[in-house]
Order: C-alpha cells, then structure tokens, then sequence
C-alpha cells in the first residue's frame, strides 16, 4: 500500500525512495579475519562501512561507501587530557582533495592550500551533532579526519557524517553514539531521499538531519519558501532513514567495536561548590537580570574566589576554618569559572520555569526594540542597519559585473556563483580586544547560513545581470548576529535597488528544558543561548521559510517541541517583517549613482568572433571608444557594463550594427577607410566593410578614386550586391553624380573596342577582389591562385585578338591593333 503524505498543504505520492525505506531492513556482512564489512539499502542504494583494512593505527577508522562515493573517517584521542581548559577539545578535518573527482587543481602550484569554504562547512555539519555526545568533563583531545577518497553525484558530507559516527563508534573513545545522517530534498511536489547534486539544483528543498534513533539532534536546510508542516514531515522522513543508518552502525560495532577506555573526567570541587552555593546563589541571580549587557557582566565579575576569605574567616570551627582556607588557596580560576558556570545555568533554569521570567524580564514571546535605518554610507551602492536589543549588524552591498563573480574551485560541480554574503564578527562587538585575521569558521558557517537564507529571493542572471556580494559587519552582539545579518542583508538589497522577490528576516528560537515543564524562548540573548538547551534559528519570508538551523546541546527534541519552536518562529518573522517594510516598503527603483550599469543581450553564438574582431580589435575599439566593460559568454550572452547608462548604450548600439545581418537595398552612412584605384572602401558598421567602385563614383573616364573621395569623408551608401563570400559591393545613396564632360565630347571620341572594355573591366573586377580579399587578411594562396587566373585570361584575349584582324576606327583606316599602339596604350 502507498502511504501519502502532505507538502505545502497537498496529498502527494511517496517517491520509490521512501517506499525502499519502509521495507524490512536488511544487513549483509562479510567478516575476513579484522576486515569487517556491512552493507545494506538506503534510498535504492549500497551504503557500505568497513573496518580493518585502512589507518589501521587510529583509535578507529571506517571507510564508507554509497554508490562511488567513499569517505574515510578516523577517530584519534590523545593519551592525557589537557591541563587549563574549561571545554572539550573536539577538532573535526573534512579533506576534499581534488582527485577524488579527476581533478588537478589551479593555481601555479597545482596543489590544494588552505580549507575551502565548502570544506570548512562540512567540518561544522559534522562537528555539530556529534559534540554534544561525548561525557561532560572530558578533556583528551579529540580529533576527526574525514577524508574524501573518491566524489561522484551524491553530497559527500552527509556520508562523511556517517563514516565520523561509525569511527568514534568501533573506537574505545567514549561516545554516546551512533547518529545517522540523511538529506531530503522536494522534487516535483515528492520527497527524495539523498538526492544528487544535479536533482538539488531543481529541489524546493536541501535538508541535512542528523539524529540518534531515538531523537533529532541537528537540522540545516536551504529551502525556497517552504511551509513550516512540510519541514516537520521531511524531519519525520529523514529520522525513519536515520534509524536504519544507525542499525547498521551498531551492526558494526558488534562486530569490530573496541571497548571503551577509561579517560579521567575532569572533576570540580565540590566543597567549592557547596561554600560558592550557600554565599553567592542570590547575588547571582540579581546580577543575571540586570537588563545592560556589560552591567550584567560586571556585576557577576565581581562573584570572586577571594570574597569568601571573610567568610571562612568567621567560622567558630577552627579545623574547618583552616581546611576551607588551604581550599580557597589551592583552588585554581578554572575550578571557579566551572562552579559559577554550573550556578548560572540552574539559576536560569529556575527563573524560567519556576518564576517564568527572563533575565531582562521580557515574556518568553517578545522580540527586543527594533530599529532599521537604510542609505548610510553615501559611495556604496547599499547600506542597511539592523537593530535588535543590543545586536546591531550594519550591511554593505557592493553591485559588479558578471565578470567578477566567484571562482570555485572545489568538488562542488558548480564553478562560480555570482551572489555572496560574507560575515564578520568584530571583537570590539561584544566588548573586547582580539587579533584581526582572517575568517574563523563560525564567521563563514554564519555567513554561509544567511546566504542561504536570501538565495532564493535573489533575482536571475536574466533579470537582473550583476554580481552581487553583501558584508556584514557585527557592531554590537547579544546573541543572533547571523539572524541580524539577514534582516542587515534585506534592508541593504532594497535600499541599493536589486529587486528581490521579497524580503527576508530570521529569528533566534531557545529552548529551557526541566524534569516536567519546557519552554520555548523567542529572540534568545547571549545569555540564553550560552546556558539553555537549543539554538534554532529560522529565516523567511511572509510565505515560508528559506534557512534554519538547529541545534541541540541535550539528547534530542521531540516534534511537539519543534511544532512550536517553528510556530512561535513565524510569528516573531512575520513581525520584523512588518517592521522592516514599515520603514523600507518596497525595493528602491534606481541604482546608486556609483554602481556600475550593466545591460544584457543575446546574440547568436556565431557572432561572438565578429565582436572581438582578428586579435581583439573590435572589442578592444569599441571599450576605447565607450569606456564600458564587455564579458562575452560561450552561450551568446552579452553583458555591458559602464559607468554610465549613456556609454552602456552607446556600446549596445555598436554591437548590434557589428551583429546585424546586411541586406540588400539597405541605406547606411558609412566612412571611407581606405582608397584603391578601382574604388574606395566604406565601413557601413563596425568590422563591416563594403566596396564603392570607382564607376559608382563617376563616370569620368580615368578618373582616380582620391579625386572623388577622401579616407575619413562621411558617405551615404546603399546595399548594392552580397556575393557568395559574403563580399559586400555598395552604390551611392542617391545615384552617381552627373559627369563633367558633354555629351558632344563623348561622341568625338574615338569608338571604344567593346570586346577589350569587357575583358578590363572583368580584369578590374578581378583586382578589385585580389585587394579587397588582401584587405580583409585571406591568405597568400587565394591571391596567387587569382594571379594564375588572371594570366590565364590575359593569354586568351591576345589570341582572340589576333583572331579577329584589324580594328576600323571612325575613317575606315585599317589599324593593326597592335600596329601603332594607340589602343593598346589606352588601356595601359
């Protein structure tokens, strides 16, 4: 029986995909001594984990295979933990090198340098899902290496994912695992389970879920403008596959799993702890409600070690008195921070569901004030400021041409992008002093989150030719920068005049959970997202959603939560919307003065080669003559751009003369450019050339074309004869002008020989287009292959001549033709 399921609101067919998940599953294994090998069907295709054979050194490695795809996962866990560290030091390397896609790479070099964007991004969809899972103390450094060992059309990072879980897994590095990890897109109004790269190209949906089999514990999607019921049922649907997944992973465990080591677990005092909870709990709790960050942070600064000197002091019991002190001396910072940190979670925790307040005292449902303001920086091409409490992002936009977009060169399949939304978080943003380096991978994973968000909304190539790149920079941060930056983002696109689809927000959701009571928090501050469970962050439009990202530091999250995390979501969008159209209702219709104009044609392919010209120099003439800027694509697309409207134009109108196909009886004002003795030649349009013979010119016998026209005069032309080259022969708009000689004279003159006047103009015409073809550059041997013909002609005349016998003239004088040489050296 086919089950249906609901998108958008409809009743929909399961894909074969999804159909293949719900039969019984079923694992193959091959065991060869240490090489262990299970297999089973995910979406219609072999997902293969294998142990034994590779990096066999490492705590644990596994090699994972789906369709060509493989990923080689290694888990490595140093033998002490390390000492000063208040964190669990977890690194995660996602290495895509080139060759597993039959690649070489750019550059002089030829060798991969640093992470690429794409690689720093799957390092954070692996490291997310996973942190959460391992004991609370632990300090050994842990570190991940997933390396891309061969790359065909399915996303590498989802089974990159898998292959991270299955090596922590069958290592002896505690870890409260497996998880699974799946990606659903929306193709034709179905799901589709692990879609390719090229189905995600057409897909209203790219999500990658990652869970336990009991629970969800991270989302990430890109979507254009989904409904909130359609992200919950693809959730539902990527947790069925994730707990196969995770079937076969502890399939694997049982056959080549390693027991767990004991790694000390970093222990506070809890003496300290009892002393700091008796003298502190209540000052503590007063200092987290004040509503100023930096007041806030002052105050609980001033919670120290040392304030309970006095205190112990006091106590009647001497032996106590003098344990608690040698206590307080040998106490080092980190166990203090651990216990104040400990204190402030539970004390959050109890003001929200005990008390159910906040610590600014906002309702668990309200936004902080919002302000937007637009234009401020008066040279760039769009600016907007976003405020929200003590967040503030402020966005540059910056409009180029299409030639600027950005080169990828990874194992993505795309190789350039011409949209781009960078982020920067500043130290002086939250107070403090720091090294100013390049970006960290929280700034590009933020960054990357809120370009996800404003994808879809950004216009086509088509409509709107430009590339496009958005800065964000982070003034001041109180949780939700990134969330900052897409109404930032919004507020700059429409201040700078690009016509979204429609504006998009995004919003922070958390999430404080205890033994029998949840609550949903809407706009979470730094302190909340610090101390509570989640962090869920959702960006859209009135119509859907674009962007979320989720995660969870506790063990999952059930659907009703989420249901009303993405609830509550959309209602805190919907009103910065409204805040945001109230002060910037629509896109502006101009571009900044000091943005580039950028106009787009197509052109047939063919005529690319007339535009650029032998060498360049057409297009390297009319960018001399304009001063606009020409990218040419393979496809036929043009794309000008100038600083200018007018000059854009200007290069548009010569390119469509220079394209344009002549025909027949159409009127031109050419130039003359170059004189022969049989004619001059006209350019009508750029890179296009005609020939005015002489005999169109005037109809004075020997006349020479310099006496009638000059190089550079202006001249109406019309289109006289295209021969089968292509050659083009033009007459004079209105007609040759009338001869200087009389009609009396013409007669007195002595009678012309018909049969020689044919063959020289027949010989002119043959000279005529011996230079015309030298002039255009066709090569040596037409020219000498003309020159045979010639020779040729020329020996058959004179026997024909001398066939005919001797010429009359007007006297009936016999004359050998070539007696005298009268006629003879009139033609000379």
């Amino acid at each position: 029986m086919v089950e249906e399921i609901g998108i958008e609101g409809q009743k929909v067919q399961e894909t074969n995909d999804i159909l293949e998940t719900k039969k019984e599953f079923q694992i193959e294994e091959v065991v060869n001594g240490n090489e262990i090998l299970v297999e089973a069907k995910i979406a219609g295709r072999s997902l293969m984990l294998q142990t034994g054979t590779l990096a066999r050194q490492a705590n644990g490695a596994v090699v994972v295979r789906y369709d060509d795809s493989l990923i080689l996962a290694t888990a490595v866990a140093s033998d002490k933990p390390k000492e000063g560290i208040d964190f669990f030091p977890l690194t995660v390397n996602y290495e895509a090198k080139l060759y597993a896609a039959g690649k070489i790479p750019g550059g002089f070099f030829k060798r991969e340098g640093k992470p690429s964007e794409d690689s720093i991004l799957s390092c954070r969809l692996i490291d997310r899902p996973l942190r959460p899972l391992f004991p609370e103390g632990l300090r050994n450094e842990v570190q991940i290496v997933t390396l891309v060992l061969s790359r065909d059309a399915n996303e590498p990072d989802v089974v990159a994912l898998i292959a991270a879980s299955a090596a922590l897994s069958v290592s002896d590095i505690p870890f409260y695992g497996p998880i699974g990890a799946v990606r659903i897109g929306i193709i034709d109004d179905e799901f589709v389970i692990n879609p390719t790269s090229e189905q995600l190209v057409n897909s209203k949906l790219d999500l990658v879920v990652s869970g336990t089999k009991d629970a969800i514990t991270m989302v990430e999607a890109r979507s254009k403008e989904v409904s909130e019921e359609t992200i919950i049922n693809a959730i539902e649907k990527a947790h069925e596959v994730i707990k196969d997944i995770v079937k076969l992973q502890e399939r694997l465990i049982v056959l080549a799993g390693k027991t767990k080591g004991e790694f000390p677990l970093f222990q506070h005092n809890k003496t300290l702890e009892k002393l700091m909870r008796e003298n502190f709990c209540q000052e503590l709790i007063e200092s987290m409600q004040i509503k100023k960050k930096q007041e806030r942070l002052n105050a609980i600064d001033k919670i120290t070690p040392q304030r309970l000197i006095p205190v112990v002091e006091q106590l009647p019991d001497e032996e106590e008195r003098k344990k608690l002190l040698e206590l307080l001396q040998a106490a080092k910072p980190l166990d203090f921070k651990t216990i104040l940190d400990i204190l402030k979670e539970e004390q959050l925790r109890k003001l929200v569901l005990e008390e159910g307040k906040r610590p600014d005292g906002r309702g668990f449902d309200e936004i902080r004030p919002l302000d937007v303001k637009v234009g401020l920086l008066p040279r760039t091409h769009g600016t907007g400021l976003f405020t929200r409490g003590e967040t503030q992002v402020m966005t540059v936009l910056t409009l180029g041409t299409i030639s600027e977009v950005q080169i990828i060169d990874d194992l993505r399949l795309e190789e350039s992008k011409k949209f781009m939304h960078q982020y920067n978080f500043l130290p002086f943003c939250v107070g403090e002093t720091g090294g100013m380096r390049g970006p960290g991978r929280r700034e590009i994973g933020h960054g990357a989150l809120a370009e996800k968000a404003l994808t879809c909304v950004i216009p086509s190539e088509e409509e709107f030719p430009y590339t496009i790149r958005l800065v964000s920079e982070v003034l001041e941060s109180n949780g939700s920068s990134s969330m900052a930056s897409v109404c930032g983002s919004t507020l700059a696109l429409m201040d700078g005049g690009v016509p979204i689809k429609a504006p998009v927000a995004g919003i922070a959701m958390g999430l404080i959970t205890g033994s029998d009571k949840n609550v949903i928090l809407t706009d979470i501050q730094g302190f909340e997202d610090a101390f509570g469970e989640m962090d869920f962050k959702v960006a859209g439009t009135r119509e859907g959603i674009t962007a979320l990202q989720m995660d969870i530091k506790a063990l999952g999250i059930s659907r009703e939560l989420m249901n009303q995390a993405l609830d509550k979501a959309k209602k805190a969008r919907l009103h910065i919307l409204d805040f945001i159209q109230s002060v910037m209702p629509a896109t502006r219709e101009d571009l900044s003065p000091y943005a580039p104009r950028v106009i787009s044609m197509s052109i047939h392919p063919d005529k690319i080669r007339e535009i650029i010209g032998p060498g360049g120099k057409m297009i390297n003439k009319i960018i001399a003559e304009t001063g606009a800027k020409i990218d040419l694509e393979d496809d036929g697309r043009v794309f000008i751009s100038s600083p200018d409207k007018e000059a854009g134009l200007k290069a548009r109108a010569i390119i469509e003369n220079i394209i344009k196909d002549v025909v027949v009886g159409e009127e031109y004002k050419g130039r003359v450019v170059k004189i022969a003795s049989f004619g001059a030649f006209v350019e009508i349009a750029p890179g296009k050339e005609g020939l005015l013979h002489i005999s169109k010119l005037s109809s004075k016998r020997g006349a020479r074309t310099e006496d009638v026209v000059t190089v550079g005069q202006e001249i109406e032309v019309k289109i006289a004869e295209i021969d089968y080259q292509g050659k083009i022969n033009l007459d004079l708009k209105n007609g040759m002008p009338k001869s200087s000689y009389s009609s009396q004279s013409r007669s007195s003159s002595r009678p012309r020989d018909n049969s020689r006047g044919m063959d020289r103009d027949r010989d002119n015409s043959r000279g005529m287009d011996r230079d015309r073809d030298n002039s255009r550059g066709m090569d040596r041997d037409r020219d000498n292959s003309r020159g045979t013909d010639r020779d040729r002609d020329r020996d058959r005349d004179r026997d024909r001549s001398r066939s005919r016998g001797p010429v009359r003239d007007s006297s009936g004088r016999g004359e050998d033709r070539f007696g005298n040489g009268s006629v003879r050296n009139r033609y000379r």
